[in-house]
This record gives structure tokens, C-alpha cells and sequence, in this order.
């Protein structure tokens, strides 16, 4: 745009009506930034809803799921905002600093790994079948974050505690439920506890629709890429940024055990990849026992016998 056009939409009226709809237009946003991505939003009250539906792995893929570890802590000199290695099963730097400080014995150090220990969250595919909050998502295909406590709720969907529960598939497309997201703030964070899924119904009585929405889903496998994260480098970098430290901390041969993140969301106010941070301050299980790993292992062994059924 040249200079003098620019000039001539020196119009105070039209040039603050078109940037209120753009900044309304990010706010409103599912996804906060990213289009791709969905989330829930609450009412003046303080509560939300709205139904989903988890749909099936994309074509190619094998589970409807990828799982992310991250890290979301302040040091003196910043905020650190990343994505841990250990993801992809490779060695990450605060990993192994928090693994240092757990051995050191040190109430004091052990508090701090509690505030720097790693997040568990999950991708999938959603189908927005309501959004009051943003009723233009209905009928539209979204990826959506999620922490432990929901893919629980999934896992208990699939494997029922009790004989007279009908197990399903909340990843089907005929056989599976739509998932009532009842949202709700406790202590201050976001909780989902009331959140359940429905009947097992079709999420649409057409297959070719179904194909469809089959088909606009997204990788999941490309989340987790190799591609997609920092060099153990770039990271060890900007851990010593935000520590204040001179020198890197040490490499050791393990990393904090799986963390869970029992409460909701927190994102804060900066232009970083925002994770939530965890709110379970209990102490990380240096030899852990059942983990999210072991669900993840059940869940596959659930969609095996699927497969061969």
C-alpha cells in the first residue's frame, strides 16, 4: 500500500471500526491465536459450556490422541515457556536441572522442582457440536487441548470402573457419545470435574458427512514432530537465561518422573507458547508406579482388541 493510500484511509471512524473487529475477532477466537485450536470460554457468571465430540485418529495415524509435556515457570530473568524434549523421548535440560535439584535432599530445592515440574497435555480432534460462546464454531472441525483430568474421564468412558457402566469408544463416530464440557471456576482455577459424556449416539446421521468431517481433521503425529521442538541447546540457553545462571546445569541420565495437572488453565499475558502450569505441588514420583504412560499403554491395548475385533 503506498503512502498516499494510506493517508486516505486516515479516516478515525472506519479505521477504528475495522481494528476493534479484528481485535474482537482475535479475543473471540477459539484458539487464542492459533485457528486451529478450540477451547471453551466463560459466561459473566463465571461457568461455560458447551458439547464436543472427540473424533477418530486422522487418516494415517494410528491414536485420536498426541500427548506434549511442558514446562511454565518464573525464574529471576523471565519466563520459561517450552516444550519438554522428553516428549519425544529425548533428554531436556530442566528435566535433568530438576532431577539435580530433587537429589539434593533440600526441602528448599524440592519445592522449587515442584514449581518447575512438567505438564501433561493432550491434542485430539474435536467436532463443536455447541458453543453458545462462539456459536460460528458449531458445525466445525477444531483441534483442542486438554489435560489429565479430562483424558481420565475418556479413559473411564473406555474402561468403566463398574460391571453395570457400558464401555464406549468416545472416538467413534457411530458408537461413540458427544462430551458435555461443564467448566467452572474453583480455588480460582478452571475445573472440569462436572464434565461428562452422553449416550452413545452417531454424531451424524449421514456417512457422507461423517467422511467429511473425517476429513478436515488435522495430524496429530505432526504436533509432536522432531521438527516441531527447540534443540536440547536452545533450550539449555534459555533455561540459564531464566535462572540467572552462568553455566549450564549438569547432564544426568533421567528426568523427573510424569507430573499430573489436576487442575484448569492458565495462560500468561505475553507472546511465548503458553502452557498451564500444574497445580498438584505434590512431589513428583521419582520411581512412579501407574502414570499417564500406563493409561496411554491401556488405551492402546483397548483400540488393539478394537482392531482385531
Amino acid at each position: 500500500m503506498s503512502f498516499s493510500n494510506l493517508k486516505k484511509q486516515s479516516n478515525l471512524g472506519s479505521l477504528t471500526s475495522k481494528l476493534v473487529k479484528e481485535v474482537e475477532k482475535m479475543n473471540n477466537s477459539g484458539g487464542g491465536g492459533d485457528e486451529r485450536l478450540w477451547k471453551p470460554e466463560m459466561d459473566k457468571t463465571g461457568n461455560g459450556y458447551a458439547v464436543i465430540r472427540f473424533l477418530p485418529a486422522p487418516d494415517g495415524e494410528e491414536l485420536p490422541w498426541a500427548k506434549m509435556y511442558s514446562h511454565a515457570f518464573q525464574g529471576p530473568g523471565g519466563w520459561y515457556i517450552e516444550n519438554s524434549l522428553t516428549t519425544i523421548g529425548n533428554k531436556d535440560p530442566l528435566g535433568e536441572y530438576n532431577r539435580e535439584l530433587w537429589n539434593s535432599g533440600l526441602d528448599s530445592d524440592k519445592e522449587t522442582v515442584r514449581k518447575q515440574k512438567r505438564k501433561l497435555s493432550y491434542y485430539a480432534n474435536i467436532y463443536v457440536v455447541q458453543d453458545k460462546a462462539n456459536p460460528q464454531n458449531e458445525g466445525k472441525v477444531f483441534l483442542y487441548k486438554f489435560g489429565k483430568k479430562i483424558f481420565d474421564k475418556i479413559m473411564e468412558a473406555m474402561q468403566p470402573e463398574f460391571e453395570d457402566e457400558e464401555a464406549i469408544n468416545p472416538f467413534d463416530f457411530w458408537q461413540g457419545a458427544n462430551f458435555k464440557l461443564k467448566l467452572k471456576k474453583v480455588a480460582g482455577y478452571w475445573n472440569y470435574d462436572s464434565s461428562e459424556f452422553d449416550r452413545p449416539a452417531p454424531l451424524l446421521d449421514d456417512d457422507d458427512a461423517l467422511e467429511a468431517v473425517w476429513k478436515k481433521q488435522y495430524s496429530l503425529t505432526a504436533i509432536t514432530a522432531p521438527d516441531q521442538f527447540k534443540t536440547y541447546e536452545q533450550l539449555e540457553t534459555r533455561l540459564k537465561m531464566v535462572l540467572g545462571k552462568k553455566s549450564a546445569p549438569a547432564r544426568l541420565d533421567e528426568e523427573v518422573a510424569d507430573e499430573d495437572d489436576s487442575r484448569g488453565s492458565y495462560t500468561p499475558n505475553f507472546e511465548s507458547k503458553a502452557s498451564e502450569p500444574a497445580a498438584d505441588f505434590n512431589a513428583p514420583d521419582i520411581t512412579p508406579t501407574k502414570s499417564a504412560d500406563s493409561d496411554e499403554d491401556d488405551a492402546l491395548s483397548y483400540f488393539q482388541k478394537l482392531a482385531e475385533s
